[in-house]
């Protein structure tokens, strides 16, 4: 009789587990399934939101704004605020619209356009410098004056050097008058570890600048003429904007940066000034109106949000050697 009985306890054990694994199995499975739920609506709910969000900037933003009238006298105000790229504040296609809407406005009495930057492209540089030229011609009664803030240099004096008049603070670096083109080379390394750099190329030349190739001095002599070619390209726009103003000396063009106060006593800036104290005292307008051509607020949301990101880290690794005015 006890044999039995623990027959029928064992057995009724057994029976029941896989009653009770599959139940919890439901119950864990359940649990996980609505937490994807509400993670999907979570998102929807988010992304539902931000589309909102931008399809009112786009369609109504414009009921609350109100029309500035550019109509009474003021200063106009260009900003290049970081490296002369060709994307971003110091870029051609941002700060070219952004003077000639300037120089065409009626009431815009003179232009100041404000630069802090390091330098950066020859091309975007030059581009800039050229339409400055150009829109000097077409209003001649209506000045440019530059103000640095922090830095103007190499690029962005390129860029300064087509003003009327370059106004900076004591304390500004100013200058920097050369070129460069830098880059990394691995030979040595490579050969070190033992990699063999298989590089196949239709031009013996076509290879040039490559980092892990060593480069002949034909290619070495080669690139330094072109670095010549632009700075004396460089320098002719210094000599030109500035005139008699500048006061040369042998470190004048040998890519050495100055002080604001140091930067007035060699012609390479005119005086010292802020915008305020220029559209004040120079220009005799004291208000000011921004032409800077801005990034609209679905293009900073989406930047906010990393949308960029990733392709700005991939072109940042998948860059060549660079040729900049710094």
């Amino acid at each position: 009789m006890e044999d039995q009985s623990k027959d029928r306890v064992d057995y009724g054990s057994h029976s029941n587990q896989p009653w009770e694994r599959e139940t919890l199995e439901r119950l864990v499975f359940a649990t996980l399934e609505e937490q994807r739920r509400q993670r999907r609506w979570g998102i929807f709910f988010k992304f539902s939101f931000v589309s909102l969000i931008l399809f009112g900037f786009y369609h109504f933003g414009g009921l609350f704004q109100h029309e500035v009238d550019n109509s009474a006298p003021h200063t106009a105000l260009v900003d290049i605020d970081g490296e002369i790229d060709s994307e971003g504040s110091g870029s051609a296609s941002a700060v070219i619209p952004a003077l000639d809407r300037a120089f065409s406005e009626s009431g815009a009495v003179a232009v100041i356009l404000r630069i802090n930057s390091p330098g950066g492209s020859p091309v975007q540089a030059g581009m800039i410098n050229d339409e400055i030229v150009r829109l000097r011609s077409q209003y001649p009664d209506k000045k440019l004056y530059v103000v640095v803030d922090e830095m103007c240099a190499s690029g962005g004096y390129y860029i300064a050097a087509a003003a009327d008049k370059i106004f900076v603070n004591k304390a500004s670096v100013v200058g920097s008058i050369g070129v460069l083109m830098d880059g990394f080379g691995f030979t040595g390394l490579m050969n070190k570890v033992g990699v063999e750099r298989r590089l196949m190329t239709a031009g013996e030349n076509k290879g040039l600048m490559d980092p892990y190739s060593p480069m002949s001095d034909k290619q070495k002599a080669y690139s330094q003429a072109m670095l010549n070619e632009i700075h004396q390209q460089f320098i002719d726009v210094v000599r030109k904007g500035r005139g008699q103003r500048l006061k040369e000396t042998p470190e004048t063009f040998s890519g050495l940066f100055w002080v604001g106060s140091k930067a007035v006593d060699m012609g390479l800036a005119d005086g010292f000034g802020t915008v305020d104290s220029v559209a004040r005292d120079v220009i005799k307008a004291e208000d000011i109106v921004d032409y800077t051509q801005k990034e609209d607020l679905p293009e900073r949301v989406l930047k906010k949000f990393g949308a960029s990101v990733g392709s700005a880290a991939i072109s940042a690794m998948l860059k060549p050697s660079k040729l900049t005015l710094h």
